[in-house]
């Protein structure tokens, strides 16, 4: 189970995401997988800009709920954005580096918190 502060910071980055219209949100468990992080958010962006400009608002309204990134990669370039908070990695792709990366298949195992593209939001994450 995801702590319920985990939780509260996982749909307030999707809720975020969605705002500046961030595509095809995934959300994976990697708590029993990965020794790296708990939480793995994917979303894509149609263009470098826009994935930058979801990345930039992500950051900046975050830092506003209290969250500070542990660090961050790729802000500016447009291609591929990653901000590390801890429990929870976000990744913000140009949709054909999505693909290439392919971040979902390499986690196929992850159970699945949320998938924007299945219409899934399965239970697990409740109490």
């Amino acid at each position: 189970m995801l702590a319920l502060e985990d939780r509260k910071k996982i749909f307030l980055i999707k809720e975020l995401l969605e705002e500046k219209k961030a595509e095809d949100i995934v959300i994976l468990n990697l708590k029993d997988l990965s020794s790296v992080t708990d939480t793995m958010i994917v979303a894509s962006g149609h263009s470098d800009r826009h994935v930058q400009a979801v990345s930039e608002f992500l950051a900046q309204e975050m830092k506003k709920h209290g969250y500070f990134p542990l660090g961050s990669e790729g802000l500016q370039s447009g291609r591929w954005a990653l901000l590390d908070y801890g429990e929870i990695v976000v990744h913000v792709f140009y949709d054909d580096i999505r693909l290439h990366y392919d971040l979902e298949g390499v986690w196929r195992d992850a159970p699945v918190i949320y998938d924007e593209r299945q219409q899934t939001c399965v239970s697990e994450v409740k109490e």
